[in-house]
């Protein structure tokens, strides 16, 4: 008797930790996939600035076109639907806020797109990432939270500054020289005074950062901001993503 009720005991503790573990595998999937739409949105953005700066008008950038380029970047550099996650992920309703609040972002900023006569409009990727998480946590209430932070010594908004977890996790793991590239961290950690479930996806400078982020350091760049003298392949910034219980 105490043998048969020690093994079911053990299979209930195997049975709730698989369970656990199967919760924690469906988070970091809308985690990863949260960070790959945002990555996406700002990839279309960043391809669209020539566009975007140019001081004419009427410029076919809506919310309806940046949101479809977005969604066919995300299934060409991740090789899945994002309406299959939607419909299949129990929390798939996250990304379809964020696709509506990338959609919402670009028609709220028409007349900074195509306003004439200007020409750098300041409607940049990080502008446009930022604008997108804030639209996000308005809709999303407090049930999770996408933010774009970076090492401090790289943060150029205040707002965007790494809370003590993201700052500890930063400095120990991601920065070190010896973190694979490109592997996340994710922990349950306390956020906001709630228990949330955390992930950090790391992100690297690409040649095409470097044009204000780059050499030489302290140079004003287009933004107005002094360069970072960043390099290619260096943490250059860390999409957190909290996902609360």
């Amino acid at each position: 008797m105490v043998k048969w009720i020690a093994a079911t005991a053990l299979s209930v503790m195997l049975l709730s930790l698989q369970v656990l573990a199967d919760e924690m595998a469906s988070e970091n999937e809308i985690a990863l996939a949260l960070a790959n739409m945002l990555r996406a949105g700002r990839t279309v953005i960043s391809s669209e600035q020539a566009v975007i700066n140019d001081p004419g008008t009427d410029k076919a950038i809506t919310g309806v076109s940046v949101r479809n380029e977005a969604i066919r970047v995300y299934r060409e550099k991740t090789g899945t639907d994002p309406n299959d996650i939607i419909a299949h992920n129990p929390y798939g309703k996250l990304l379809q806020l964020q696709i509506e609040s990338i959609t919402e972002v670009i028609d709220d900023n028409q007349s900074t797109i195509n306003k004439p006569g200007i020409g750098f409009k300041g409607f940049v990727p990080a502008v446009f990432a930022r604008l997108v998480n804030e639209r996000f946590r308005d809709k999303i209430g407090k049930e999770a939270e996408v933010k774009v932070t970076a090492p401090v010594s790289l943060v150029r908004n205040r707002k965007a500054l790494p809370d003590d977890w993201e700052m500890e996790i930063i400095n120990s793991k991601l920065s070190s020289a010896d973190w694979p590239k490109n592997k996340i961290f994710s922990q349950l950690a306390e956020k906001n005074g709630r228990k949330a479930y955390r992930v950090l996806v790391p992100e690297y400078y690409s040649e095409n950062c470097l044009s204000c982020h780059g050499e030489p350091r302290g140079e004003i760049d287009i933004t107005g901001y002094p360069k970072e003298g960043g390099h290619a392949g260096q943490l250059g910034g860390v999409i957190s993503i909290s996902l609360y219980r």
